[in-house]
């Protein structure tokens, strides 16, 4: 009577039905899988926006890719990060988890595959396999850094791991791969795709006409000023935040009708997408919004925007409360994530003091960090509970390769955080 595209099996694995049951009879415990700021006592302020958005909630304006303010709202979001995106590649829609199913279903078949990153985070199996879709891993490697490239102060702490993308496990993808899909920051390792990492991921999807798709989230979170947005090899403007007349001209595509969008004409030959919303910008994922920005090349944008619309079309679901609220939010965004982000360094910070380097690689964004302990990561995660009254995630909820990985949130309050991690180092 179900659908295929559902598990066979519906119920708790073993492992998880074992977790419900000590956490039941666990004494209070601190919750280190803790993934919202709402949960970690860090609210964004939402009066002022209701009372500024409050008059649009009973609009009904129905736009296939969102209402032009609120894209506009997302192009200054963009551009006060050195982006230079135009409205008209703005698609809103009502998460991100949305977004993946807008995109599966322009450009995939039933049976298709996408590459999806192993480490990674187990929804994306679950988005696809809605869709009929199939995953294939490319794979994240953990790697000790050349000390020659290490900046000083990393050199003082020791060795830096941290987890690299391997461009050679993209060649063993099956013929049928239609999407490849980066995470950065990536959940829950805190990689982030570098320059070289960029170059091979876009040379790969132009050679075998794939689409390529950012889930960039966490991207505000950024512990590093090493990271780059990935938009910024593509899209971005340009140092100082000034183009002469001749290079706007030549960015700047118009698509009829007065509809200008920003295409560089010696852009990646592949279509680019790229996802986040409100869930993490403004720590808000019961507000329901959120968005794709996208660059194809010039021959094949108008095409892609109006498949997107068509889809977009048949659903309408981002609702008037949820755009007028993004619209109020949005340039609120940056004040709020530098509080946030203030949380995740200190935690961070804690973390890699606790911990050897080795066991505990560099997070370079993102919302959490993984160690590695050393046991078998269910009977570990159980102990943690039930004998240091600490919830983490088990490495194999993620497709760690290799056991003794567990995953932790950095947004505990940081007094709390500083007690778990203590109890983990004495278990």
């Amino acid at each position: 009577m179900l659908s295929s595209r559902l598990p066979k099996d519906l119920s708790p694995s073993p492992f998880f039905a074992e977790l419900e049951r000590a956490k039941a009879e666990s004494a209070p415990f601190i919750d280190m899988t803790v993934s919202s700021p709402v949960k970690a006592g860090l609210p964004i302020d939402l009066n002022d926006a209701v009372e500024e958005a409050r008059k649009d909630f009973g609009c009904w304006n129905p736009d296939a890719a969102g209402w032009k303010s609120a894209r506009e709202a997302v192009v200054e979001y963009y551009r006060e990060r050195g982006g230079n995106f135009t409205a008209g590649q703005i698609i809103l829609t009502a998460s991100t988890s949305e977004a993946y199913s807008v995109l599966f279903k322009t450009f995939c078949d039933p049976g298709d595959v996408i590459l999806t990153p192993m480490p990674g985070y187990p929804l994306l199996d679950t988005l696809a396999q809605l869709e009929h879709l199939e995953c294939a891993p490319y794979f994240l490697q953990l790697r000790r850094e050349n000390a020659r490239k290490l900046a000083t102060d990393e050199r003082r702490e020791g060795a830096a791991f941290r987890f690299v993308l391997d461009s050679d496990s993209l060649l063993a993808a099956p013929e049928k791969a239609k999407i490849l899909l980066l995470v950065s920051p990536h959940n829950p390792t805190g990689h982030c795709v570098s320059r070289e990492e960029w170059n091979a991921a876009v040379r790969f999807c132009e050679e075998n006409d794939m689409i390529l798709v950012v889930d960039e989230v966490f991207g505000d979170y950024a512990l590093t000023d090493k990271v780059k947005r990935t938009w910024q090899y593509v899209i971005a403007t340009p140092e100082g935040g000034k183009q002469s007349i001749e290079e706007k001209s030549n960015n700047l595509w118009d698509a009829g009708g007065g509809d200008f969008i920003n295409l560089p004409e010696d852009g990646p030959k592949c279509p680019i997408f790229w996802l986040n919303g409100l869930s993490k910008a403004v720590g808000s994922p019961q507000l329901k919004l959120g968005w794709m920005a996208f660059y194809a090349p010039r021959e094949r944008f108008e095409e892609i925007r109006a498949a997107l619309e068509f889809v977009e079309d048949a659903y309408l679901s981002v609702s008037a409360p949820a755009q007028a609220l993004g619209t109020a939010l949005l340039p609120k965004a940056a004040a709020y994530e530098a509080r946030v982000k203030e949380r995740l360094l200190a935690n961070w910070q804690t973390l890699r003091e606790a911990f050897p380097a080795k066991y505990c690689p560099e997070v370079l964004g993102g919302w959490y960090a993984v160690v590695r302990l050393g046991e078998d990561d269910e009977e570990l995660t159980l102990r943690l509970l039930r004998e240091k009254h600490v919830l983490v995630q088990p490495g194999f909820f993620f497709d760690f390769d290799e056991d003794g990985w567990v995953v932790i949130s950095l947004l505990q309050e940081p007094a709390i955080f500083k007690d778990a991690v203590q109890r983990m180092k004495e278990l």
